[in-house]
């Protein structure tokens, strides 16, 4: 059920009410009797609590493998195959 805001036009008093939404909007405020009028509310927030939410929560282990197959693997040559490459460079002038 949600919760509506009201302000009275006569005394200016806010206040809100929790009620069905198939219920009829309220006409008197609760101070002084006088006419009030619904507000148009933000609705409901999010909260968000705890360690936190993140794109992989929610997937799987299969899931979790593929990914990491599909990502390229750029390695920079290690030095032992530079040297070994400018060795037979040398060797083949």
């Amino acid at each position: 059920m949600p919760t509506y805001d009201y302000k009275c036009s006569a005394c200016g008093h806010d206040f809100e009410v929790f009620q069905s939404i198939s219920a009829e909007r309220l006409t008197e405020c609760p101070e002084c009797g006088g006419a009030v009028e619904r507000l148009i509310g933000a609705g409901a927030g999010f909260l968000f609590k705890g360690s936190g939410f993140y794109q992989t929560d929610c997937r799987s282990s299969d899931y979790n493998k593929a990914a990491k197959a599909d990502k390229p693997t750029a390695s920079p040559p290690k030095k032992d195959e530079k040297s070994a490459s400018k060795k037979d460079a040398k060797k083949a002038q």
